[in-house]
């Protein structure tokens, strides 16, 4: 069964994006925006106030990840490309995936030839395993179907650090109902997870590895400047009840194994044989 939903998936791959049916579904694909949906948040994210936060987003993302220039990163779940941009700006080679066509549409119309972009979702990556050296699901976790298994495929497709960023469960309720200025169905279909909850995702899949996380304090408009200022704090950093955090996994080296045949010389019977 397993094998028949990757030769779907892979045909459906074969088509130009322009021409694939917008009201297709992939198998446990979680929420997809649809053309509305897509230009609705396009616009949102062009608004001053909202760039901005997105911006402070980006900064957390390399900040934690740290990535080397030539570096390979995987955006899981790339959406209009925004990150992308960011990570071809600090030098890296960047592959871009996500479940919607039209955002995909779109992060190729500004990015061009520079990024490598997959239709794909995140529960069944098509890469080989430690394809890239980073890897990123950025507010991607709230909208899959499975974010245990999309985490474990990111582990499998990345050598060195996987970034994830969300939006707090915990976060104030009035920061959270800012969401609600989304003209998209955003709130209506993410399911958001908690720091905690999100480490022991990942301690049950990858073991005792390394871990790192921080916060980002969601202020109102007029105190940006306080704000700023005050995220330098270090236990400001970690506020359990902040509007969206990011952690990063240094995964534990891992080497694919195969049995390899090995052709001898026995002394006494003088014949080949193998072990």
């Amino acid at each position: 069964m397993e094998q028949h939903l990757r030769a779907v998936r892979y045909l459906i791959n074969l088509f130009p994006l322009k021409n694939r049916v917008s009201s297709y579904k992939f198998l446990n694909m979680g929420y997809v925006f649809d053309f509305n949906a897509t230009k609705a948040y396009e616009k949102w994210c062009d608004q001053p106030q909202y760039r901005s936060a997105i911006d402070r987003e980006i900064r957390l993302t390399l900040e934690l990840l740290d990535p080397m220039r030539g570096r390979s990163v995987l955006d899981i779940g790339c959406g209009l490309g925004i990150c992308l941009k960011a990570f071809l700006d600090a030098g890296l080679e960047v592959t871009g995936l996500d479940p919607s066509p039209y955002m995909l549409d779109i992060a190729a119309t500004c990015l061009g030839h520079r990024a490598d972009m997959h239709r794909g979702v995140a529960e069944d990556l098509p890469f080989d395993d430690n394809t890239f050296h980073y890897s990123c699901l950025i507010k991607t976790l709230e909208f899959v179907d499975e974010p245990q298994k999309a985490l474990e495929e990111a582990f499998r497709v990345t050598k060195d650090r996987v970034f994830i960023g969300l939006v707090n469960r915990h976060a104030f309720s009035a920061d959270k109902s800012r969401l609600g200025d989304l003209p998209t169905p955003f709130c209506h279909h993410a399911c958001f997870l908690s720091v905690k909850r999100l480490k022991k995702m990942i301690r049950d899949l990858a073991g005792n590895v390394p871990i790192t996380w921080q916060t980002l304090w969601g202020v109102p408009q007029p105190s940006r400047k306080i704000s700023e200022k005050l995220m330098l704090v270090p236990l400001i950093q970690q506020i359990p009840v902040s509007m969206y955090f990011g952690v990063v996994v240094s995964l534990t080296p891992r080497f694919r194994t195969r049995p390899l045949t090995m052709t001898y010389v026995a002394k006494q019977q003088g014949v080949k044989g193998c072990v």
